[in-house]
């Protein structure tokens, strides 16, 4: 690249970071454990858009009461009729959430319609590790319901949105002893014998395995991750080419924000 073209280069990419918004999120997350909408995605079980390549990148404005963040590109986590597993579950559920970026954090919300059945507060820290889990009390539901968990970000305006299908109260304890039955007294006289038969076993059914597809169309754009000339990534459901080479320093580098480093295909 010629010294004009460096120069017009640097003079574009500094219109972007003028122009940038403030406080995108750095971090990327989702509800892994009961696998949510999106994690059935990512592992292929259910058939769905952009967001099998990046069940984390569900990020919208704090606020909002749906699992899609408002983001057309992954509205059919929104669609009710898609055939989402059903988890059976007891009153108490403990939550995981995996965290591909970890990021400070304000609180976590969970919520079944529009009642609020968990509160997390995290104080702005940042998380000690990329796996958090919360036991929340469900006692108060019971059968379908569909949970919506959020994740607030602590220095931004945006939350990352899960949501997950469960039965409450269809994790049934298995019986102990089985039937007690007595054959017939032999007219000899002796004790009737006592028979015990064996107690029933139930299997619960397996939870979703949390997968990630191949990319066929690159990987997911990260902060701090290095890129070279001709890289395609994939960022909020579009896909973009590296026109330069460089490093994410600066979380807001996005591909949609820096299009003197990326260009949408």
């Amino acid at each position: 690249m010629g010294i004009r073209a460096l120069s017009t280069a640097g003079a574009a990419l500094g219109i972007a970071l003028a122009v940038m918004p403030a406080g995108t999120a750095s971090a990327h997350g989702y509800l892994s454990g009961p696998a949510s909408r999106q994690a059935q995605c990512a592992a292929g079980s259910v058939s769905c858009g952009p967001v099998s390549y990046e069940p984390q990148s569900v990020e919208g404005p704090k606020g909002q009461k749906n699992c899609s963040a408002g983001l057309a590109n992954f509205k059919e986590l929104d669609d009710d009729s898609k055939p989402w597993a059903v988890h059976d579950v007891s009153g108490t559920v403990d939550f995981t959430w995996t965290l591909t970026a970890l990021h400070r954090t304000a609180s976590y919300e969970y919520y079944i319609g529009d009642k609020r059945v968990g509160f997390v507060d995290e104080g702005n820290e940042v998380p000690d590790s990329k796996t958090q889990t919360h036991k929340i009390d469900l006692s108060g539901f019971s059968g379908k319901q569909k949970l919506l968990a959020i994740w607030n970000i602590g220095d931004t305006v945006n939350a990352f949105y899960s949501c997950v299908d469960l039965n409450i109260g269809g994790g049934g304890s298995t019986p102990t002893t089985g039937p007690t039955t007595s054959a017939p007294a032999p007219t000899t006289g002796a004790p009737a014998p006592t028979t015990t038969a064996p107690a029933p076993t139930t299997t619960a059914p397996p939870s979703t395995p949390v997968t990630t597809q191949p990319n066929p169309a690159g990987t997911v754009w990260e902060p701090h991750a290095s890129f070279k000339v001709g890289d395609e990534v994939i960022y909020q459901g579009k896909k973009y080419k590296c026109l330069q080479a460089h490093t994410a320093h600066d979380p807001n580098w996005t591909p949609a924000n820096t299009p003197a480093l990326w260009q949408s295909i």
